[in-house]
């Protein structure tokens, strides 16, 4: 072969590839935009309120009647995540509210922003619904500041139930250097992608434990749940404040001074939140109750109605007393 016809041949590959690789891209970006589109879409379709109160805007959705629940949801979250908690795990028959964390869709970022703030908006939001008490069901990152409102606001909190908790631990989190995770998590396309392309790191990181089998059902459940962190953009402060400030914050707090009758649910195969430190948890926090499951991971998957009948329980035998001032 002559080196001319060689050098044609090489620019030829070059551009077919060029033109495959392009292509790829133009598809791909094209599924992207429909699907976010339709992420946007289904955060808005839940028509969430927004209040302005003296702890800043507050996101929220309000929903049924009932004994009042205020769902704390966990990272990379929002309302959406935590009515879908609620609904999944505490049950309809509640009057389910589910604010939006700090720096979470639509809720404003403070100065110099705490669990301890956070807990105070959550009694800023009880105000505003003209309530005095609720029960407080949290699960993951969202565990730090039902502790702090259960410190800061014991008598406008009838229960404290934590699923999955973010609990005081010895060990430190592997998370990744933060401008890679603003990187990542400011991008819905980055984390979009992910989801697609990556689906074990995605698993990994909502606590699906590496040799479980995952049922039909429960798949639909994990893809149920990784659906909840798109649209990631409008979610990404909060979820860098929980990753990077509230999560070790836990640390720093006298569980042994939590007055609030609690229940702690954990698996064994938990591979975010250790089962050996939501043990550790019951232990600190005062007649608490440990509810153990043998597995599930994070999600606890497979055992939903279990769960959702111990949490049910322990809101109704712990309602009764103010169930009139309501």
């Amino acid at each position: 072969m002559k080196r001319g016809e060689g050098k044609k041949m090489f620019v030829s590959v070059v551009s077919i590839l060029l033109v495959i690789g392009l292509g790829l891209f133009v598809y791909t970006w094209i599924n992207y935009r429909s699907e976010i589109g339709k992420a946007y879409g289904r955060v808005d379709s839940f028509q969430s309120k927004v209040v302005d109160t003296k702890c800043g805007q507050i996101e929220y959705i309000d929903k049924g009647e009932g004994y009042p629940v205020l769902v704390i949801h966990g990272i990379f979250g929002g309302f959406d995540q935590g009515m879908m908690l609620g609904k999944g795990q505490v049950g309809e028959e509640f009057r389910l509210i589910a604010p939006s964390r700090f720096g979470y869709l639509g809720t404003s970022m403070p100065e110099n922003p705490t669990p301890a703030k956070q807990a105070d908006a959550f009694a800023c939001l009880s105000d505003s619904l003209n309530i005095d008490k609720v029960s407080v069901v949290s699960t993951s990152a969202g565990s730090t500041s039902a502790v702090q409102f259960a410190l800061r606001h014991p008598d406008r909190a009838s229960s404290l139930i934590f699923i999955s908790p973010n609990a005081p631990s010895e060990v430190e989190v592997g998370l990744p250097p933060k401008p890679v995770a603003n990187i990542v998590f400011r991008s819905d396309y980055i984390f979009w992608l992910m989801t697609k392309y990556l689906g074990s790191t995605v698993e990994s990181m909502i606590g699906v434990p590496e040799d479980f089998e995952v049922t039909p059902d429960q798949r639909k459940e994990i893809d149920k749940t990784v659906r909840t962190v798109l649209p990631v953009n409008p979610r990404a402060d909060g979820g860098i404040f929980d990753m990077y400030t509230s999560n070790q914050a836990i640390n720093e707090y006298s569980l042994e001074n939590v007055s609030v009758p609690s229940l702690i649910i954990g698996a064994k195969d938990d591979p975010l939140a250790k089962y050996s430190n939501t043990k550790a948890m019951a232990e600190m926090i005062p007649e608490s109750k440990l509810v153990t499951i043998e597995d599930g991971g994070h999600m606890l998957l497979g055992h939903s109605a279990e769960v959702e009948r111990e949490i049910q329980t322990f809101i109704k035998n712990n309602m009764e007393d103010q169930e009139d001032e309501i």
